[in-house]
Parts: structure tokens; C-alpha cells; sequence
């Protein structure tokens, strides 16, 4: 599967050939007097319809190249979101459920292990009617048993 960012310049890259192709016509249908073919207009090529011509065509497509890259940018973004089971936690990735220890070990190859944050930490020490002082604190290194 390729990276989003070279998806986003493939993108950029086939919108700025379609557009460069759409200028590349328009001097064309000057230098091959193709009104003068179709409409009987003077066979003199009007450089100023075609110079006109590739001035808007220009202006849309920078117009469409921002709107675009803006656009592939918020979806990039989107794409980063993890979806997360608000009921077991589990991580919805490439179509499947996983637990977190799973997900960490297939998206970055990564052992995963558990710890507290130091806010939990607090709460739990608060439940367990632990204070802030040391004293209250067991001795870590006391056996318990």
C-alpha cells in the first residue's frame, strides 16, 4: 500500500498534467487554425483569445491545486484518527478489532507492556487512602506475606 503523501502527490501530479494538457490544446487549436476549419474565422491566429484562454485555465487550476491540496491535507488528518471501542478499548484497524497490546505489536512492531500514569497513580493511592506524605507509604522493598 503506498504512503498518503505519495497518494497526495500522484493526486496533484495528474490533476497538474490534466490541466497543463488543456493549455497545450489551446495553443494548439491556434497554431492548427482550427476556428478558421470550423467557423470560418480569419485564418490569423488570434493570440489573444489563447493567451486569454491559458490566463483563466491557470487561474482554476490554481484555484483547484489549493482546494485540493487543503482537501488531501484534512483527510490525511482524518486518516491518522485512531478508532477506538469506547466500551473494551479494542483499536479498529485494516478492518479488524484489536486489542491495544495487538495493535501496537502489528502497527509498529513493538512489545507492549503496562504501567500508570502518575495521575492514575495519584487516584489510586487517594482510593486506597494513601496521602502525599512518604510516610503513609508502604516500603516497596518489604516483603508482603
Amino acid at each position: 500500500m503506498s504512503s498518503p503523501r505519495k497518494s497526495a502527490d500522484s493526486i496533484l501530479r495528474q490533476e497538474a498534467l490534466g490541466f497543463s494538457l488543456i493549455v497545450v490544446l489551446s495553443w494548439a487549436v491556434e497554431i492548427l487554425h482550427v476556428p478558421h476549419l470550423l467557423f470560418d474565422e480569419p485564418s490569423a491566429p488570434n493570440w489573444t483569445r489563447a493567451l486569454l484562454r491559458t490566463l483563466v485555465v491557470i487561474a482554476v487550476w490554481i484555484w483547484v491545486h489549493v482546494a485540493t491540496k487543503r482537501l488531501l491535507r484534512r483527510l490525511h488528518e482524518l486518516e491518522e484518527y485512531l478508532l477506538i471501542c469506547s466500551w473494551c478499548r479494542k483499536v479498529g484497524y485494516e478492518g479488524k478489532w484489536l486489542t491495544t497490546e495487538q495493535f501496537f505489536g502489528s502497527k509498529f512492531h513493538q512489545e507492549a507492556s503496562h504501567g500508570i500514569c502518575p495521575d492514575c497513580a495519584k487516584k489510586a493511592l487517594e482510593r486506597a487512602g494513601i496521602g502525599d506524605n512518604p510516610a503513609d507509604r508502604p516500603d516497596p522493598t518489604t516483603k508482603v506475606g
